[in-house]
């Protein structure tokens, strides 16, 4: 991100009270300031957006405390899975914050958003507290799914965030289908549909995109590109790595997925588009930085060279931590302090998240069959009555 710009604007400072301190009153100016994107866009069939994006440095502050609470949740929560409070899958999303923050920062809750199973900052991003995520990922009854959902199936429907799914690819017909009900009903919003370059072969995925293009659906197909299908290099697994261009008769944008200004601006494009126009393939240019699971130490397909490099070079809260100090929006140890009290917030969460119970084994019976269907469970003799499901 370079070529900086202030606006002359005489508007007055806002302020708000950052939790445990404040910072110079800068921190929460809204007055504008343009900010050139770290790559040019590659657009197919298209026009690409402008290179010039506008934020202010109370966004930027926001993108700069929104991201190091992701990272570390997600640090903390490979020390539960170490320590086998977090069973069973569990994929872990640093080094691609900036394509939650990004994505947010151009949407409404109206919009709806729906992913793969790598989807805690999603949640997180969409209004999710922390101790939804860490009882959710310890199977406890404070979880957004009761506990019952684990790692790879969050939810939060009243902000338009449909899971968290386990099948490979296929959350984007679900998506085209949020994309059809929002036309239906005349919503006026868009539904972003997230996948990996892993799932970007599906033949679903082709499917919901060709209805979606004839019926003009306001979709937008994601593919967070982070090079790696599980183990597999992109270029072993698709001859035509251009994911963005895959669409054929579809739009799509190619962005840097570790800019969070760059996906902002991407994603702004993409609503307005699909809106006026039907759907649109955004192929964010990112990176994990842990395995693909906590199964894949995530060393033996890449080297540790190559993940150090993408940490030094192009690591998203690294580059706003250098855009806030360049405009003197805060200084090392302010944005130090915003770093101490997020590791506080997330120790906080899973000590509370720790006192939450396990479901009840009744819970086993919910959310399957219809409400009050008054079902009942036998034997294997088929004549004693074990258990009748609760009308609820």
């Amino acid at each position: 991100m370079a070529l900086i710009s202030r606006s002359t604007s005489t508007c007055a400072p806002l302020f708000r009270p950052l939790t445990l301190f404040s910072l110079r009153h800068v921190s929460t100016d809204t007055s504008p300031i343009t900010v050139d994107t770290s790559v040019p866009f590659t657009s197919h069939n298209c026009d690409p957006p402008s290179r010039s994006v506008t934020t202010s440095t109370s966004e930027l502050l926001s993108f700069f405390r929104d991201m190091s609470l992701m990272r570390r949740m997600e640090i903390a929560a490979d020390s539960l899975y170490k320590s086998k409070l977090i069973r069973g899958f569990c994929h872990l999303y640093d080094g691609q914050e900036a394509v939650s923050v990004g994505m947010e920062a151009a949407l409404t809750k109206s919009d709806c958003i729906i992913t793969a199973y790598r989807d805690h900052c999603i949640f997180l991003g969409r209004g999710g507290s922390l101790l939804e995520v860490f009882s959710e990922l310890m199977g406890r009854q404070a979880g957004c799914s009761k506990g019952k959902g684990g790692s790879m199936h969050f939810y939060r429907k009243q902000a338009g965030f449909y899971g968290g799914h386990g099948i490979v690819g296929a959350q984007v017909p679900l998506g085209c289908g949020l994309a059809f009900a929002q036309k239906y009903s005349k919503d006026e919003a868009v539904t972003f549909a997230l996948y990996g370059d892993g799932a970007a072969n599906q033949g679903q995925l082709f499917e919901a995109l060709n209805i979606a293009a004839l019926w003009d659906l306001p979709a937008i197909l994601v593919c967070e590109n982070n090079h790696y299908g599980m183990g597999t290099a992109e270029w072993r697994a698709a001859k035509s790595p251009a994911y963005y261009k895959r669409g054929d008769y579809v739009p799509g944008l190619k962005v840097d997925g570790m800019d969070a200004l760059a996906v902002k601006q991407a994603c702004k494009f993409a609503k307005e588009h699909a809106l006026k126009n039907g759907p649109l393939i955004l192929e964010m240019d990112t990176y994990r930085y842990h395995g693909h699971s906590m199964s894949d130490p995530g060393s033996t397909y890449r080297t540790r060279d190559e993940i150090s490099g993408i940490r030094q070079e192009r690591d998203p809260i690294e580059r706003v931590r250098k855009l806030l100090l360049s405009l003197d929006v805060a200084n090392e140890k302010e944005l130090k302090d915003i770093e101490k009290e997020v590791r506080k917030e997330v120790d906080e969460a899973i000590a509370q998240a720790k006192g939450s119970p396990a479901p009840e084994p009744s819970e086993l019976f919910t959310n399957i069959y219809v409400k009050s269907f008054g079902a009942e469970a036998y034997g294997a003799d088929r004549k004693e009555v074990r258990v009748t499901l609760p009308g609820y």
